[in-house]
């Protein structure tokens, strides 16, 4: 089930400049794992940082799978805040 999340953290990734602009980007590219890139979801949690208006900003890619919340539960004491993405055609689940 992809809800979205690491398409948004590529679509900041490509607006920030991260990328240059004739660079082939693959799509999910917060998503190395063999297994992630095979069953097109996010297993492990990755992070990385873009610069908005001169301010770093930590960005951790997180498990939407329930089966996973281990790992995003181990995630959340480590940031200050979180920045919650839900699938507005799904809905909560």
């Amino acid at each position: 089930v992809d809800h979205g999340k690491t398409t948004l953290v590529d679509q900041l990734l490509r607006q920030s400049g991260v990328f240059r602009e004739n660079e082939a980007v693959a799509e999910r590219v917060m998503d190395s794992n063999d297994l992630e890139r095979e069953r097109g979801i996010t297993i492990l949690s990755k992070n990385t940082a873009v610069m908005y208006n001169g301010t770093k900003i930590n960005i951790v890619d997180t498990p939407g799978h329930a089966d996973f919340g281990g790992e995003v539960e181990r995630i959340l004491m480590m940031v200050d805040g979180v920045l919650l993405l839900v699938d507005a055609f799904e809905g909560c689940m």
